[in-house]
């Protein structure tokens, strides 16, 4: 859970381990209320996982401000509570590097929509955070707590609006730690305390706010002089969890998930890769702990997308060489994530080398891949193939064959490893079959063949009219046929719809 604290401090333009040293503030402040260890537990979670939901929503927030990296992390000292202080935050991103004319009319159309994006924005990423932590396994608590990620204090916050003691005592103590953490790191401990004492009984519950002015010099002091990772591993609740086999793997797949709801154009793609990596190891004969070894670098190789804008992610033109530059990032972010846990470190010579080539042309360390290492060769040349049989924001997806046919050409070459390129090859249906396959007879969720058609053009991002188009139907027509599918599969937002067609594999 460490671990996706750190990605989510990437999808905010964080230093790595500063929802680690919020969780720390928000543990200081919550023993100070002296409410007992039930309290301590859920405030624990809450803290390291309040976020859990902003992949969800990074396309719609990037459509509207391009960068939403930078947004965020801007946003995170600014005051919620406070409409006038967000509005002005949200004018200066959605009219930066526009003409005159353009930014007078953005400004007219956010002042008519805030309210409406808004709500729909947090709310999804709340109903995304819901359904990623119960299947997680946490508590009713949390869960509960997890809701009110976006509320305020004053009912000035999304999507209900809720107030005063109606948000959770422990996302109380969440929103006031966390925005300190932020403002005490950009600017300085004295800022922190000041802002307390401005937003008390605005922002924060006033009790809270007074905790905080009384010891929160100490608390920043005392932060100061810690490894937030190995604090905050001591501070987590008892009994501790170990992860190891089935859970270790299911887990993996929430993060999997988590990562791949970045994008419409990434759905299911650390899960594919995944299959077909393990496809592809089989046939080659690697041992059973080496193909479980892959198939979990598979899940989580992607990790560092998180720190990679979907301004870049989604643009629809070629990158520019600065852009492809943010865009080798991420797999250094991968590196540096996993290797903070013991476990998941073990995953690293295969997950952060899914970029290199056998040639040295990759990245991010430019190795040349060790053809004795499978492992690596079937991850890099399964993500090559996955990554040509989607639709990309710059391209149309490739058939079978055509991807098969740059796959060949990759290994001839030599950027790719011969023999793990025939076995993804292979696995993926370019030679003899493994084994006969079966058609699914029926679609999951009840979905009717046109829902189910409805449901991965959703899932790629596209609006009810570009639906409406690609389907050759009215818009009224796509609509009806969503707001089915919504009601067939228990959710309201595009997001979770996306989220909900990847656990079910109806994502291609």
């Amino acid at each position: 859970m460490a671990t996706l604290a750190l990605a989510q401090d990437n999808a905010f333009g964080q230093p790595l381990e500063s929802q680690l040293r919020s969780c720390l503030l928000a543990m200081w402040l919550c023993d100070a209320t002296g409410r007992g260890e039930a309290l301590r537990e859920t405030v624990y979670w809450v803290a390291l996982l309040r976020y859990i939901g902003c992949t969800g929503h990074a396309h719609e927030v990037a459509t509207l401000f391009g960068d939403e990296i930078a947004i965020r992390a801007r946003t995170l000292v600014h005051d919620a509570a406070n409409p006038t202080e967000v509005m002005q935050d949200v004018v200066t991103f959605a009219t930066a590097g526009r003409p005159p004319e353009q930014r007078a009319q953005i400004v007219r159309m956010i002042e008519q929509g805030a309210h409406e994006w808004a709500v729909h924005n947090f709310a999804s990423g709340c109903e995304v955070g819901d359904m990623l932590i119960h299947r997680l396994g946490f508590s009713l608590p949390v869960r509960e707590a997890l809701r009110f990620t976006f509320e305020r204090w004053n009912g000035n916050g999304f999507p209900t609006h809720a107030r005063g003691e109606a948000i959770p005592f422990e996302m109380r103590i969440v929103h006031l730690t966390h925005d300190m953490e932020a403002i005490g790191r950009l600017f300085s401990p004295a800022r922190a305390l000041e802002a307390v004492r401005e937003r008390r009984d605005r922002t924060y519950d006033p009790a809270l706010a007074d905790l905080f002015i009384a010891h929160g010099a100490d608390w920043f002091d005392k932060l100061a002089g810690l490894d937030p990772w190995d604090a905050v591993l001591a501070l987590e609740p008892e009994p501790h969890r170990a992860l190891d086999g089935t859970e270790l793997d299911d887990a993996l797949t929430v993060a999997a998930d988590f990562i791949d709801l970045k994008s419409p154009y990434m759905a299911g793609h650390s899960r594919r890769c995944a299959a077909l990596s393990v496809d592809a190891a089989r046939l080659v004969g690697l041992a059973d702990e080496t193909v479980a070894a892959l198939r979990r670098a598979a899940l989580v190789h992607d990790f560092g997308t998180t720190g990679v804008p979907n301004s870049i992610w989604d643009k629809p033109g070629a990158l520019t060489r600065a852009e492809f530059d943010r865009v080798e990032l991420h797999a250094m972010l991968t590196e540096q994530m996993l290797r903070r846990s013991p476990a998941l470190a073990a995953l690293n010579p295969i997950a952060c080398a899914h970029h290199e080539k056998c040639d040295g042309s990759g990245y991010h360390k430019r190795l040349r891949l060790d053809p004795a290492d499978l492992g690596a060769g079937i991850l890099a040349a399964t993500d090559i193939y996955i990554g040509l049989t989607a639709d990309r924001a710059d391209r149309s997806a490739f058939s079978a064959n055509d991807a098969a046919a740059e796959l060949r050409r990759l290994a001839s070459a030599g950027v790719l490893e011969w023999r793990a390129s025939s076995a993804v090859l292979v696995a993926a249906g370019h030679g003899e079959p493994i084994a006969p396959t079966s058609r699914r007879m029926s679609h999951p969720g009840g979905l009717s063949r046109r829902e189910i058609e409805v449901l991965r053009l959703a899932a790629k991002g596209l609006t009810t009219r570009q639906i409406a188009d690609r389907l050759y139907i009215s818009p009224k027509t796509a609509d009806h046929h969503i707001q089915h599918v919504y009601n067939k599969i228990g959710v309201s937002t595009r997001a979770a719809a996306a989220l909900w067609a990847i656990q079910h594999d109806v994502v291609q």
